[in-house]
């Protein structure tokens, strides 16, 4: 009788791994936070319908920061190109132009979490 041979990792067909995107801009994060609750539930809504897994505003004094967790960059990119209304917000609450990263998971075995 012959044994399989466990694979410790999948194939990169066999799992698709998501991706973070961080949003970095100089602004006031105070605007952020008083931003109409009805105007972040439709976004959050809107984003649920393209597949974002998390999202988390984050602030220091004078920066905001957003980490998101998407299927994959295209996802986000059709729920970004589908959402004027965060530009809109950004304007209020931003002094430069946002820096956009996507970040994938690096395999080092030292996860926690």
């Amino acid at each position: 009788m012959t044994r399989g041979v466990e694979k410790p990792h999948p194939e990169p067909e066999e799992a698709q791994l998501s991706v973070l995107m961080t949003l970095r801009v100089s602004g006031d994060p105070k605007v952020v936070e008083a931003t109409d609750p009805d105007v972040l539930k439709t976004i959050t809504d809107r984003a649920k319908e393209y597949g974002v897994i998390s999202h988390h505003f984050y602030g220091s004094d004078d920066e905001i920061f957003v980490v998101d967790e998407w299927p994959d960059e295209a996802s986000f990119q059709k729920f970004f190109d589908a959402s004027p209304d965060i530009g809109e917000m950004m304007q209020r609450a931003a002094t430069s132009e946002p820096a956009i990263s996507f970040w994938h998971h690096l395999d080092t075995h030292d996860d926690i979490g």
